[in-house]
């Protein structure tokens, strides 16, 4: 497993990480009032140039993670087409790449163990009546650490494929992918069940 916070250091990794995370929650509600194409392509420009700021090793990082969106852009796109509302299209494109682009931004400039302590934080309530919050805490860690590492192997297993056959992969990949998928879970599961499972409280 990995981490998706970036090496390269820039003044937003020591913000404190509830703050990114609240102001990202806002500026995601906030792109959803914004319908003027000129203002989210302004939106976009500036999310673009805080990638820069950092140097080239940032922003090259940046961009593979948000590789992930062409294919959702395609679909929006052609659906847009089709219907025949091209400018709706453009705002749904720009307002899906902003959101995912803050999204990520955050993730690179935040310690996922400085993510954990505000969910910590926000479920306190819920340890107050008695309930354990470890297994939320541990699920939200698994599934910020483990999609890139799932995502790396599809692309690995595609890769593989092309250099074998002359067919597109298409739903041949379901099955291996799914294997490799539950054989990730397997060892994961083993590595909880060795340090204690989910039984062993953290909370004081």
């Amino acid at each position: 497993m990995i981490s998706l916070s970036s090496p390269v250091k820039t003044a937003a990794h020591d913000w404190p990480a509830g703050l990114k995370l609240a102001a990202l929650c806002v500026a995601t509600v906030g792109l959803f009032y914004i319908e003027k194409p000129l203002i989210l392509a302004g939106v976009v420009t500036a999310i673009a140039i805080a990638y820069a700021l950092p140097g080239r090793a940032f922003l090259r990082a940046g961009l593979a993670a948000l590789k992930l969106l062409w294919p959702f852009i395609v679909i929006v796109a052609i659906w847009q087409v089709v219907i025949g509302e091209l400018a709706q299209g453009a705002v749904i494109v720009m307002r899906m790449i902003s959101a995912v682009a803050l999204a990520n931004l955050v993730s690179m400039t935040t310690r996922l163990s400085d993510m954990i302590a505000v969910v910590r934080w926000l479920t306190t309530p819920l340890r107050r009546f008695g309930l354990s919050t470890a297994a939320l805490e541990i699920a939200i860690a698994l599934v910020i650490r483990m999609v890139p590492v799932l995502t790396n192997k599809g692309g690995r297993l595609t890769e593989s494929w092309r250099a074998r056959a002359t067919r597109r992969p298409s739903w041949r990949l379901v099955l291996p992918f799914t294997l490799l998928a539950l054989d990730d879970a397997d060892h994961v599961g083993d590595a909880l069940r060795a340090r204690g499972g989910l039984t062993s409280e953290r909370e004081t």
